[in-house]
């Protein structure tokens, strides 16, 4: 059985965000990789914000368990959510691989 946590209502999107957002946070710490996350993330955003606002415009996604607050035209959680999920993926890259990384690279 799923839990149902549609009990937060329109605060259940940022829960969610906040929730993995801070795991990726205490992984990347621990890998000591928050500030190449964060050039990463700070890279990637101008894409994932168009992208993301046009996705919305065209309806290809309807976000009802959210604030209903929109910052540059798109809701607050949909700006955590560029930033916790590459976040997640590095910080799980660097926990798995680390500091191996620049042996194993063939550059």
């Amino acid at each position: 059985m799923v839990p149902d946590i549609s009990v937060f209502g329109r605060y259940t999107y940022l829960a969610t965000e906040l929730f993995w957002g801070a795991i990726a946070v205490l992984m990347l710490r621990r890998a000591g990789a928050l500030r190449k996350a964060g050039v990463t993330i700070l890279a990637l955003y101008p894409i994932a914000y168009l992208w993301d606002r046009y996705t919305l415009a065209v309806g290809v996604f309807d976000i009802k368990l959210r604030t209903g607050i929109d910052v540059a035209g798109i809701p607050l959680e949909e700006h955590l959510f560029m930033a916790v999920v590459p976040g997640l993926v590095i910080a799980f890259h660097e926990t798995i691989f680390g500091s191996c990384d620049a042996e194993g690279s063939s550059a």
